[in-house]
């Protein structure tokens, strides 16, 4: 496949599945097996860099009043950024120790089929709150940070299992929705200083940029369109999709 146009694809898959749930990592591995293509873990930086940058769009109002509240030492401010802290702990430590071994199995679509189920799970109990109107807290946000570290497998979706997470808890979608992309804004800059190291080893870097260029575009959209079924609570419903892409991705890899 012509370079330019692997970005761009690539930046499409990146853009449109990585807000929602059901996971980007997992449908670019599944693209690069099937098509054959091989791709470095710092192409993968960009594409979320990419992914970054949409978050900081969509929800620049809610981070400027975070600073601003912990400037003027707020006390709900003060709270959701140390409940933030909390929730990414689990990430940073999987990451960190973990990374090698992730590697290892990133490009096993059996890894992305078991993963897929276990995203569809979650999704489908996500319907069912243990207890309801349940406000965010320093235990649910520890958990929710705990299932997170869990995205960092091809096939579990990070959206999908914060969000899934909080709404199991109870917490209100819209309120489940906009912790779990602050959430976002950590983790994957920590997963750029860790990358960070071999940029030295890039080429070429128009690849990177116009599949970055493509992330934000397609990104912007799609994680409006989240937000909006999120609102109509329709969120469970990518369990079907999860579900049905796992089972198809199994098939393939023990056929």
């Amino acid at each position: 496949m012509n370079e330019i146009l692997q970005a761009i694809v690539l930046g499409l898959i990146q853009g449109i599945t990585e807000w929602l749930p059901i996971s980007s990592s997992g449908h670019l591995v599944l693209f690069q097996h099937l098509f054959n293509i091989e791709q470095p873990i710092i192409f993968d930086i960009f594409l979320h860099l990419g992914s970054l940058i949409v978050v900081l769009i969509i929800f620049w109002q809610d981070i400027k009043n975070l600073i601003i509240g912990l400037i003027k030492k707020d006390k709900n401010s003060i709270k959701l950024t140390l409940q933030l802290i909390i929730a990414t702990i689990p990430i940073a430590l999987v990451g960190f120790f973990l990374n090698d071994l992730i590697k290892s199995i990133f490009k096993d679509i059996r890894t992305v089929g078991f993963s897929l189920l276990f995203t569809a799970l979650l999704l489908f109990l996500s319907k069912y709150p243990l207890i309801k109107n349940k406000s965010l807290n320093y235990k649910n946000t520890l958990i929710i940070g705990l299932l997170q570290s869990l995205a960092i497998l091809p096939g579990v979706s990070r959206s999908g299992t914060t969000i899934s997470t909080g709404l199991i808890q109870g917490v209100k979608g819209e309120k489940a929705a906009k912790f779990a992309f602050l959430l976002f804004i950590p983790a994957i800059l920590g997963a750029t200083i860790l990358e960070a190291r071999n940029i030295t080893k890039i080429t070429n870097f128009t690849p990177l940029i116009i599949s970055t260029i493509v992330v934000v575009i397609s990104g912007y959209f799609s994680l409006r369109l989240l937000l909006f079924i999120i609102k109509k609570r329709k969120f469970s419903y990518f369990a079907w999709y999860c579900l049905i892409l796992g089972l198809v991705t199994l098939t393939i890899a023990y056929l």
